[in-house]
């Protein structure tokens, strides 16, 4: 805990300084031209990935980087607000959804009965991939690593789809006003893949 206290201190003391005109400027205001859609894994930092500055990303992170599909409700929807918001308030330019190797989440698809009765919470947050799961079951592919790979990237293509079952983003985005992008980062490389929509496959960004 005391790392927490001592890391507030090191960012007053050198980072803040560093960028003091750049908080000043963004102080009351934001202007992100990017909604950033991550797991929520330790591992994956947004900023250091993109070399970004704070008031640049609009930040969504839950377990295995999933989005909702569209519906009306009156439910509290976190993903589905914080989407609403950044596209119709802060007006991004682009949705970015980055999946990464060894997703805890991706993996829990397949979890057993006996883990599943204990996460029952995030059991049914999976249930939103379960059309990757579906498919990635019917491949019956032997390999573990094979497997965990392909679901992870699977699974970031199933999330751009369901990003187009918004009107609001399918408006803009047929009208060329919004990029949809979906990235596999791995982190023991920290290499970045880009999904190439046209030829169906991830390639290196170099």
């Amino acid at each position: 805990m005391q790392s927490l206290f001592d890391g507030v201190k090191e960012f007053n003391a050198n980072d803040f300084l560093e960028n003091k005109d750049l908080f000043e400027k963004i102080g009351r205001n934001q202007e992100p031209h990017t909604l950033f859609i991550g797991c929520s894994d330790s591992r994956v930092v947004p900023n250091l990935i993109t070399k970004t500055l704070p008031g640049e990303l609009f930040v969504i992170r839950n377990i295995a980087n999933l989005v909702p599909e569209y519906r009306n409700s009156e439910e509290f929807l976190a993903t589905t607000s914080a989407i609403e918001y950044s596209v119709k308030v802060l007006n991004v330019n682009t949705i970015l959804i980055c999946g990464h190797s060894n997703c805890g989440g991706c993996n829990a698809l397949f979890m057993d009965k006996k883990t599943g009765d204990n996460i029952p919470h995030t059991r049914k947050w999976l249930e939103l991939a379960r059309n990757v799961k579906d498919k990635m079951t019917k491949l019956r592919i032997a390999d573990p690593a094979v497997r965990e790979w392909m679901t992870e990237q699977l699974n970031i293509v199933e999330q751009m789809n369901h990003l187009l079952s918004y009107p609001y983003i399918l408006e803009k985005y047929k009208a060329g006003e919004l990029n949809i992008l979906g990235w596999y980062y791995i982190i023991e490389t920290g290499e970045v893949f880009n999904y190439q929509k046209d030829e169906k496959i991830f390639v290196k960004i170099e």
